[in-house]
């Protein structure tokens, strides 16, 4: 009867292979480069990275909606609770006066529209001349 005996000196090489492809075989399988999902190009239309907001849109999206808030609460907040600059708040401020006198003119719908027509506006004037300046009053 045969005692054990060692093993075939490559009866270790299979595994180790086998493993080795394994581990290379995915490391390459990654979202920047492998077959795990869809480049980054293919996801956003070929850019690398999202676009930012333009500044003078965020202002235009912050002033309509805290507008159409102030006009139907009939009260105004803090500026910094709103999210907003010293500026942003003054184009606030104004498009409500108009927006109120709307209102009473010619109803709801035509209220909507002036607030978005004249946030849009007054910030893209407001970043054309130099937006927020340094610190929280601007």
């Amino acid at each position: 009867m045969a005692t054990g005996g060692a093993l075939w000196p490559g009866a270790a090489l299979g595994p180790a292979l086998l493993i080795g492809v394994l581990v290379t075989g995915c490391a390459g399988a990654g979202p920047t480069g492998g077959t795990a999902g869809p480049s980054t190009s293919a996801r956003d239309g070929g850019s690398a990275s999202p676009s930012a907001t333009p500044p003078e849109d965020l202002c235009a999206k912050l002033v309509t909606h805290w507008s159409l808030e102030v006009l139907d609460g009939d009260t105004y907040g803090d500026y910094q609770s709103m999210g907003l600059s010293n500026g942003q708040y003054d184009i606030l401020r104004e498009v409500v006066d108009e927006a109120r006198a709307e209102k009473k003119r010619a109803g709801s719908a035509a209220t909507r529209r002036l607030i978005e027509q004249r946030a849009r506006a007054d910030c893209q004037e407001w970043y054309r001349s130099g937006g927020p300046g340094e610190g929280p009053w601007s």
